[in-house]
């Protein structure tokens, strides 16, 4: 599958952007301080181990600092999680985020699936335990899930995670959403990171404080020796002097973070609402975009009345007609209705 994301807004200059789900606040000016601020040391190499900001980490999670490793946003994680594992066989339920199995596939890695169906809701079921077996190596699972929103029942979680710590296949849960759930703690398995050391979480800063052109992410895992293979298949300077010191600000701000998440909390129902008017198939995601099947060609209508919306007709298991939104302001909303509302009548 070709690989296009959300946030293509260099090829669609003069469009509002709804395919990147991220803090409908924008960046805070904390954060956009901290990068002009970090423009004086721009001629030092930024400090190998980054230890500032894994302290800054390790206070906002309650966690051991050494049990953190940061990435050139989510992404260079999962690629260097691949790296340092090689795994030889891994299974993955589709659709879901393609980055997992790019990563899987560059270090040659054979690739099993899970279909999540649409008569299920995109739902995970009880037979994906009957899919795990002696042969993976590895497993991923995003909670909640990219593209549909749908969040896994943290029993469930548990279940696979026991069978997996059985069978010696190291799961990665993919957290970077859960930030904009009602209540994020019923689903993180965090707290078990502990007790499963073939447990890996991912999270990023890129949608909690809209700083995807930052590129930051974070992972965690209490196996010491995974954090110590994934360092060594990691160039040093990773994470640029403007990315830790921009983190640093950004996890300071809870304030901002709570109002976000009000808005999501305050505007989602709205925005499902409206796109059900328009006719179109709603599902439940419970995340800060909004999943939907409407008619072949609605993206390009979009971009013709100055929207762009995710076409998600490139993920595994998905055909065309399925696409995501983010949920922005109340505004932005009633543009982006508007937009696809025009684009349905021919305009």
């Amino acid at each position: 599958m070709k690989h296009v994301h959300g946030g293509n807004i260099y090829t669609y200059r003069n469009c509002m952007d709804f395919s990147a789900n991220c803090n409908p606040l924008g960046t805070p000016e904390s954060v956009k301080q901290a990068v002009r601020d970090s423009l004086d040391r721009t001629g030092d190499y930024p400090q190998v181990g980054y230890a500032p900001l894994r302290e800054a980490l390790g206070e906002y999670e309650d966690m051991d600092p050494r049990h953190i490793i940061c990435g050139n946003g989510a992404a260079e994680l999962i690629f260097s999680l691949c790296q340092a594992v090689r795994p030889k066989k891994a299974l993955i339920p589709v659709p879901t985020f393609a980055e997992y199995e790019q990563a899987l596939t560059s270090v040659g890695c054979q690739v099993e699936h899970v279909l999540l169906r649409e008569e299920d809701g995109f739902c995970m079921q009880e037979s994906f335990i009957d899919w795990l077996h002696g042969d993976l190596d590895m497993v991923f699972l995003c909670n909640p899930n990219n593209p549909t929103g749908i969040l896994t029942d943290r029993e469930f979680l548990f279940h696979v995670l026991r069978r997996c710590r059985e069978l010696g296949i190291l799961l990665v849960v993919d957290e970077c959403f859960l930030d904009f759930v009602k209540e994020p703690g019923k689903y993180s398995l965090k707290a078990q990171l502990s007790r499963y050391h073939n447990l890996f979480i991912l999270k990023a800063f890129t949608k909690r404080y809209a700083m995807a052109g930052i590129r930051l992410g974070y992972g965690l895992s209490e196996n010491e020796e995974l954090l110590e293979k994934m360092a060594q298949v990691t160039q040093p300077w990773n994470i640029s002097v403007m990315a830790e010191m921009a983190g640093i600000a950004a996890l300071k701000e809870n304030a901002y973070v709570e109002k976000g998440r009000k808005t999501i909390f305050e505007e989602a129902p709205c925005l499902k609402k409206g796109l059900e008017e328009l006719g179109f198939t709603v599902y439940p995601s419970e995340a800060n975009y909004i999943f939907f099947r409407g008619e072949p060609g609605l993206f390009e209508k979009g971009i013709r009345n100055g929207v762009i919306i995710r076409d998600c007709s490139n993920y595994p298991g998905l055909t065309e007609g399925f696409y995501r939104v983010a949920v922005r302001t109340h505004q932005e909303n009633e543009r982006l209705l508007e937009a696809l509302k025009k684009g349905l009548e021919g305009e």
